[in-house]
């Protein structure tokens, strides 16, 4: 069984090496044909290194894109909040502009003009800083932009500001679970129901982060979050992959690719004896497993693919801001 060596480097290398692997697994619209290929490729990652993207240890407040894009800046920064040292309650006037503002940027958000809506949130907040629903509307649109980690700055003003805000706990609790920071996600899911109790989204929310913690791989785990251990203590996996082993098909091809007949794993070089009719049984071999692993077993074969299926939070149900 292959094991994680022990972490290498400074902990700044093993945070940039961490976060190198979390755009690998957290990266939008994979096609299928390469998943397989990308979640083996993440796991040799992690074994070399020693480390994991679910290791809250090493997880950052950006991910890696918006770390490359601030330092090239190419892309619109967070507004800075412009907060007066001492605060001082807004006049008539002043207030009545903020809620304009914030009403404009609702609006915008209707649309889905989610970078129309942070420029008109960012001045509500100009004019009136103390106010904590202002934050939590632009915590909605940064998270629409995909830009969770300012989603999480704002939450924790709204919540600074009125903490018993419920809303603002619930939206920190998606911005968390994108960044795949489920454990905390919990909590503030948790903190949102304590607060407003009737609330569904939340509940759903909460059943999804609890789920996604019972998802972390162990230290035996195998490819997409899969439990080796657990797989190869299976009698029926390790029966049908015994009797693969001993196909003498493969037998041939694997004595064949050990002594160099075939080439490097079997690649270019001209076959001493008949290396395409060995290559195809083994695909054969390959194929009748699978189809034996699905008769035999369909429950494991369920179970492996509920263990790699990705599931988000939901939005749908939320409250408009």
């Amino acid at each position: 069984m292959r094991r994680r060596a022990s972490p290498l480097g400074s902990l700044p290398q093993r945070t940039a090496r961490n976060s190198v692997i979390d755009v690998l697994t957290t990266g939008n619209n994979k096609k299928a044909v390469i998943e397989e290929s990308l979640e083996v490729a993440i796991q040799c990652l992690e074994t070399a290194f020693g480390v994991s993207s679910e290791d809250q240890s090493l997880a950052t407040t950006q991910t890696l894109p918006e770390i490359f894009a601030s330092a090239t800046h190419t892309h619109q920064e967070t507004p800075q909040v412009k907060i007066n040292p001492v605060p001082h309650s807004p006049t008539e006037e002043e207030a009545a502009e903020a809620e304009r503002l914030k009403t404009e940027g609702n609006d915008q958000m209707k649309v889905e003009n989610f970078s129309a809506a942070v420029e008109f949130y960012s001045k509500a907040i100009e004019i009136n800083p103390q106010n904590a629903v202002y934050y939590c509307n632009r915590a909605a649109a940064y998270s629409k932009l995909g830009n969770y980690a300012g989603a999480v700055q704002d939450c924790e003003l709204a919540i600074g500001i009125d903490p018993n805000y419920s809303k603002a706990y619930g939206r920190m609790g998606l911005a968390l679970a994108s960044l795949n920071k489920h454990t905390e996600a919990v909590s503030y899911y948790k903190k949102a129901l304590e607060l407003d109790p009737e609330n569904e989204t939340y509940k759903s929310n909460l059943k999804i982060a609890e789920q996604k913690m019972k998802e972390t791989p162990s230290p035996t785990g195998g490819m997409g979050g899969v439990d080796l251990a657990s797989l190869l203590s299976n009698p029926g996996f390790m029966n049908m992959a015994s009797n693969l082993m001993n196909n003498p098909q493969v037998q041939q091809l694997m004595s064949g690719m050990m002594s160099g007949a075939y080439g490097p794993m079997g690649g270019t070089a001209a076959p001493v004896g008949g290396g395409t009719n060995d290559l195809s049984g083994l695909i054969q071999a390959g194929q009748q497993f699978a189809q034996q692993m699905q008769q035999q077993n369909p429950e494991l074969i369920e179970q492996l693919r509920s263990q790699v299926r990705s599931r988000t939070p939901s939005t749908g149900n939320e409250e408009q801001p």
